[in-house]
């Protein structure tokens, strides 16, 4: 079976409950640069299914939080 790394992210992730998945999220957070790349895929997925207000509100405080 031939996955790439997003697949075999979403692959990981698919059958977490959502105390899981928030326990995974937390874990990443300013954890081992080796986990950016899973953090990644998980914000494209939710950036995929927001609506554009909710978009534009992820922006601004990203924006906020880079100044």
């Amino acid at each position: 079976m031939n996955l790439n790394l997003r697949q075999a992210i979403i692959q990981r992730m698919q059958d977490k409950d959502n105390e899981e998945l928030q326990g995974v999220i937390q874990d990443s957070i300013d954890g081992e640069e080796r986990v950016l790349p899973g953090l990644g895929v998980l914000f494209e997925i939710i950036w995929k299914n927001s609506e554009a207000g909710l978009q534009n509100q992820m922006v601004s405080t990203l924006k906020e939080h880079l100044a």
